[in-house]
């Protein structure tokens, strides 16, 4: 069995937490999620005058608030295709070099580089 330890918080941490409590929409038990503490623990820090904000020290007077947060896929990444206008130069090794304008196939592309440098 997992031996746990005890979390030792500073009276300047015991009071930002409670000062996160304060903030508009914002419960006790999400500011415990967070530092993956009880919530009773924070109720017992806020009952304590050292720990309990001043009436009109709230969070966002502070400068630290929650703010939402939504977690998405990540899109996949899409290389444009080259305009007409576009122009792309490649130097092979032995000094080949091919010169392509206007728009094309980057897989056939792919396969000719390949074809060229064998």
């Amino acid at each position: 069995m997992a031996r746990r330890t005890r979390r030792l918080w500073t009276d300047d941490e015991k009071r930002s937490i409670c000062l996160q409590t304060t903030a508009p929409g914002v419960s006790v038990a999400q500011v415990a999620l967070c530092y993956t503490v009880n919530a009773n623990l924070i109720f017992r820090w806020l009952r304590d005058p050292k720990y309990r904000p001043e009436p009109g020290t709230g969070s966002e007077e502070a400068g630290s608030r929650f703010l939402p947060v939504e977690i998405v896929r990540e899109a996949p990444v899409t290389c444009p295709m080259p305009s007409a206008e576009n122009r792309i130069e490649i130097e092979l090794a032995g000094g080949h070099r091919m010169r392509i304008s206007g728009s094309y196939d980057p897989e056939a592309l792919a396969r000719l580089i390949r074809g060229l440098t064998v």
